[in-house]
């Protein structure tokens, strides 16, 4: 409960494996960059029991040392790495989601107001398909590798790599998705055998308290902790050592994330988000385009790190494509924009509501559709902008909600701008022709990319998922989340008679044992770049065929043959 701490294919990869213009939200920015820094230096002393404004408690410094002590001892122990174990604690998982899914809802509706049918499909469903998918795959994940085999001494020694967990986990959920992401690493860090402690986004509040209230009584606390914290109690959490840190959320959190562990050189993964842009060329089919872009910007309020940032339409078709965009947005809100409040997710808090606003007041675009915005339920209609010019507010910084602007270009300029900014979580192209798509991926880096579509390449079975650069680092989902908390740890034991055959490299140092020990390489190609037809091998074949023609001539086949030392 609040204030106290809670008791594809599936194949394995291989291991070679700028802000608004506004004065007031600068300042805004600032403090809060100030806070997140007085966090990380702040001292345990300084680290209680706190209340925020609605009167919730975040776990004390004594309940988190007491939980990190106790996995810690726990992995130590081994208990971790019993795949049975494993296997046990995702069953149980599958039952407190299903158990709880009601809870969940209702959770949702009263943090963002989320309809069920946003819900059950991408919180509930995409738990349930995370767990079946870890447990489907385990046995296969968890086994030993054997490298290749073309080095001796890796089929001599038995060379092997054998899959390791981490260590101690911590997993840092977000507010727009707050169980699916923060429960999906968690699946796969138990998966991988890791020891974990989950730390649910704190603005969402009525989640939070339902995973404080759940995750105990389903899963082993010896080895599972949900802890509860906000800015301040997580600069005590992030003093301490941990094997693997698993963030998801802002690019700005994630850089003092990332220098609070790189005190440990701890390694994370950065599941952040970005400006992520759809560019609709002519050749698209532009109805369907807007249709579906449409939903996108309509699920969730916009606040997904993977939904449309902008769009980037061909002059020659934009009017066209917004005129179907404020269809389908007509039609989304079902002729009745009045029942928006009540049926569709709202903006999570007022800070968010009021950075919407003050973007699009400083906007320089032309508001084209709008609707309702009402900051005493948070909600917020559909809104398209056009004429957007770069370095427009609306494109200063993720939006992260539903504004929608829309900028005229063609594919040359949208790739232009595209790679003057930061690298996206996701673009998303829409055109009939292959051309288009071609240059999409080769002229442009990105996360991911879904063409003719939105958001759909992360729901690909089995294959990863994850940013670049500013977008994120590290992969997850299927046997990618695995990986990511695995090490994959290499062992040899050459067997002892090898000792004559590997005597050279001992001192002292001699020419003789230099030319035992290095045999130099041979290029198969020359300095132009070109194949080199005649290889040492061959070569050595053309010896053998020379030495017995030789033989043969001279008489000493046989020779050999009449003396019993060869046989015919």
């Amino acid at each position: 409960m609040p204030g106290t701490l809670g008791a594809a294919s599936g194949k394995l990869p291989r291991y070679h494996p700028t802000y608004p213009t506004s004065w007031p939200w600068i300042a805004v920015r600032a403090r809060q960059l100030l806070a997140y820094k007085v966090v990380l230096e702040g001292r345990p002393e300084e680290f209680s029991l706190t209340k925020t404004a609605n009167n919730m408690s975040f776990s004390s410094a004594a309940d988190f040392d007491s939980a990190l002590a106790t996995v810690r001892a726990s992995f130590a122990r081994g208990k971790t790495k019993d795949k049975k174990w494993r296997k046990r604690q995702l069953q149980q998982a599958w039952w407190m989601i299903e158990d709880n899914k009601e809870r969940m809802q209702k959770a949702l509706h009263k943090d963002l107001n989320k309809h069920l049918q946003e819900t059950m499909p991408f919180e509930v469903a995409g738990c349930h398909a995370d767990i079946l998918y870890n447990l489907e795959h385990l046995d296969e994940w968890t086994r030993d590798e054997k490298p290749e085999r073309t080095n001796p001494l890796n089929f001599l020694g038995g060379a092997t790599v054998r899959k390791e967990p981490k260590g101690i986990a911590l997993i840092i959920g977000a507010w727009n998705f707050p169980f699916t992401l923060l429960l999906g690493p968690m699946f796969d860090a138990i998966a991988a055998g890791c020891a974990v402690i989950v730390k649910p986004s704190d603005v969402a509040t009525a989640c939070q308290d339902l995973l404080m209230e759940i995750i105990p009584k389903y899963l082993d606390t010896d080895a599972i902790r949900c802890i509860s914290a906000g800015a301040k109690e997580m600069g005590y959490i992030l003093e301490h050592r941990f094997d693997h840190i698993f963030y998801t959320g802002s690019a700005a959190v994630a850089k003092f994330i990332t220098a609070a562990a790189a005190k440990h050189l701890t390694p994370v993964t950065l599941e952040l988000g970005g400006q992520g842009p759809a560019i609709v060329c002519p050749s698209a089919d532009i109805k369907l385009a807007a249709k579906r872009i449409a939903a996108t910007k309509f699920m969730n309020a916009g606040q997904i790190c993977l939904n449309v940032n902008h769009v980037f339409v061909h002059p020659s078709v934009r009017r066209e494509f917004v005129d179907h965009l404020m269809h389908y947005f007509d039609i989304f809100l079902g002729g009745a924009p009045e029942l928006l409040p009540k049926y569709y997710t709202h903006i999570i808090n007022e800070r968010n509501f009021d950075r919407l606003e003050r973007l699009l007041q400083n906007t320089s675009g032309n508001v084209v559709y709008s609707g309702q915005r009402n900051r005493d339920d948070l909600s917020f209609s559909p809104t398209i902008v056009t004429e957007i010019e770069i370095g427009d507010s609306l494109l200063s910084e993720e939006l992260f909600g539903p504004i929608l602007p829309i900028i005229d270009a063609d594919l040359d300029t949208a790739i232009s701008v595209i790679n003057s900014m930061d690298h996206p979580l996701a673009i998303y192209g829409f055109s009939r022709l292959q051309k288009d798509k071609d240059r999409i991926l080769a002229e442009t880096l990105s996360g991911g990319v879904t063409f003719n579509d939105c958001m759909l390449h992360v729901a690909a079975k089995g294959a990863p998922f994850g940013g670049v650069g500013n977008s994120g680092m590290g992969k997850y989902h299927g046997p990618y989340g695995f990986l990511e908390f695995t090490h994959l740890r290499t062992h040899i034991d050459p067997p002892t008679w090898m000792e004559k055959l590997m005597s050279a490299r001992y001192p002292p140092y001699t020419s003789d044992k230099l030319r035992k020990l290095y045999q130099p390489a041979k290029a198969p190609f020359d300095r132009q770049g070109n194949k080199v037809r005649w290889t040492w091998g061959w070569l050595y074949v053309l010896a053998f065929v020379v030495a017995g023609s030789v033989a043969a001539r001279t008489g000493l086949f046989n020779t050999l043959v009449n003396s019993g030392l060869l046989a015919r």
